[in-house]
Formats: structure tokens, C-alpha cells, sequence
């Protein structure tokens, strides 16, 4: 299996008016784990394509997957479980710890006091919402200088996210993660299936308590 491979499983709608649907008395800088989405632009397939049920990432998809990794290098208190680069999307699941994280990814899931609370519309440093703010410019930064249509937008503008609750689900999102790819052509993001959908939909997984973000 090749680093990629690896990193593939674990790591070392636009619309003209939206309003946030994000919890405004949750904070999102919290300690605990979150299930995470990002898709591209319109859906469009630029990462990679799926053969045999695996996913074979193009240039910019190894981009999307160093940048992934990179996240938790860069910023403390951040770790970084299961994720996948798929064609037109990413799924991942980031664990805030508010101290540096050490114990098994596999095990159980630790909770850290953390001293910045995030409120609704206040980002802080090490939020979910910086984070994949962060990650989605340095991917974009990185893909303009080498793609033949500069300036061409490479992320939908939201994002997904779902607080994982307990055990059960943790391991459950795990397992969905993982097997992303042996279900592609049934994959809601699929292109044809994404036709289905209205142009410019948010990105919808089917997990309950879940939230959407601009």
C-alpha cells in the first residue's frame, strides 16, 4: 500500500443568499470529535477517480490529502483520525483536545478542558470552522498555481460537520468513512446522482445531529 493509500484512511450551492444554520449556543472550539465534509465546487470530480472500488488521486487530490495531514502539524491540540479523499469530496474526522493528543486514535475518545470557547459568529484559532477554513485556502492556493484555469473556485462555499456523540458512533462514522469508496456509484455526491439533487445543493450525509456552515 502506498503512502497515499495511507493517508487515504488515516493519517501519521452555491447559493446567492444562505444564513448559517450552525448552532449558536454550541462552541465549536470545544474538546471532541467531528465528523467533517468539504466538497468541491458544483461537485465536480477533480481529485481522482475510483477504480476497483479504491480511490486513485490525481495531483490535485494528493494535494488535498497532504493539506489534510498538514492540519494537524500545524496547530496543537488538533489530531486527525479516519479520513478519505473521494473525487469531488473529503471526509474526515478531527479531533479537538485542547492539549496535545498521544493515546490511540483507535481507542476511546478523549475529552480536554480548552480555554477558547467559540461562539456563534467569533471564531478562534483552533475552531472547526478555522480549520477547514485554513485547510480549504491552503488546497486552493496550491491547485491555482498548477491548474490551467486560474482562478476557477475549487471548494463549495459550505461544509459539513456532525458532533460525534459516544462510541457507537465514532465507530460508525469510521466505518463510513472507510468503505466510501466500495459504494461510490451509490454515493449520493456520484455525478450522476448528483444530477438528482438541485444544482448547488449543500452537501447532505446521512448522520443524525448534524449541522451545515458557510
Amino acid at each position: 500500500m502506498s503512502k497515499m493509500d495511507l493517508m487515504n484512511q488515516r493519517p501519521g450551492s452555491d447559493q446567492r443568499s444562505r444564513r448559517s444554520i450552525r448552532l449558536k449556543e454550541y462552541d465549536y472550539s470545544q474538546a471532541g470529535a467531528y465528523f467533517v465534509t468539504v466538497c468541491t465546487h458544483r461537485k465536480k470530480c477533480l481529485f481522482g477517480e475510483i477504480a476497483e472500488g479504491k480511490i486513485v488521486l490525481n495531483a490535485f487530490g494528493k494535494i488535498v490529502g497532504e493539506e489534510w495531514v498538514r492540519t494537524k502539524q500545524m496547530r496543537q491540540g488538533v489530531d486527525l483520525d479516519v479520513f478519505i479523499v473521494m473525487p469531488n469530496h473529503i471526509h474526515g474526522i478531527i479531533i479537538l483536545t485542547g492539549t496535545p493528543f498521544s493515546a490511540n486514535r483507535r481507542g476511546t475518545m478523549h475529552r480536554a478542558p480548552t480555554p477558547q470557547i467559540e461562539q456563534f459568529g467569533r471564531p478562534t484559532a483552533n475552531s472547526i470552522p478555522t480549520i477547514i477554513r485554513g485547510f480549504k485556502s491552503s488546497v486552493t492556493q496550491r491547485i491555482i498555481k498548477i491548474r490551467a484555469i486560474p482562478g476557477a473556485p475549487v471548494w463549495q462555499r459550505n461544509y459539513y460537520e456532525h458532533v460525534i456523540r459516544n462510541e457507537i458512533d465514532l465507530e460508525e462514522t469510521r466505518e463510513y468513512i472507510e468503505n466510501n469508496p466500495l459504494k461510490w456509484l451509490e454515493d449520493e455526491y456520484y455525478p450522476t446522482n448528483t444530477q438528482k439533487n438541485i444544482v448547488g445543493a449543500l452537501c447532505i450525509v446521512p448522520l443524525q445531529d448534524s449541522h451545515f456552515h458557510t
